[in-house]
């Protein structure tokens, strides 16, 4: 499996996300939205985006281990936000990308939305590719 970033000199060169992957390999995984839930299926951190954040990055790693895919095979996420304002979010959400993905920095598209389900602030899904 192969991911090559690729930082064109004539955009913006973002900081934890690349503006394209390129992505060889012979086994596509398609992860689900992770929500910022429990093994049991309760939300974690009401109110609280940071420790919601951090729930939903844990749980894409797991989603990911489960399919035998590792953080540095995932080649775009989306991530939803109810109510994103980047100059409040955004680094509360950089933050708990990093403790998944280190130096790795998958394409990404972020969103704000409306809602999510009630009390959810965010949720994540994520496309891998491995050598079958």
């Amino acid at each position: 499996m192969t991911l090559e970033c690729i930082n064109p000199r004539d955009l913006p060169i973002p900081t934890t996300y690349t503006q394209v992957v390129v992505a060889s390999g012979t086994k596509l995984i398609f992860v689900a939205g992770q929500e910022p839930e429990d093994v049991d299926g309760k939300l974690v951190g009401p109110g609280d985006l940071a420790v919601q954040a951090r729930q939903v990055f844990a749980n894409l790693g797991r989603a990911l281990a489960a399919a035998g895919a590792s953080p540095e095979q995932v080649a775009k996420i989306t991530i939803y936000v109810v109510d994103y304002e980047r100059d409040r979010h955004l680094a509360i959400i950089e933050e708990a990308r990093v403790v998944l993905f280190g130096d790795h920095k998958p394409a990404d598209v972020l969103l704000g939305v409306t809602a999510l389900s009630p009390g959810y602030l965010i949720e994540v899904d994520a496309f891998a590719v491995v050598d079958g």
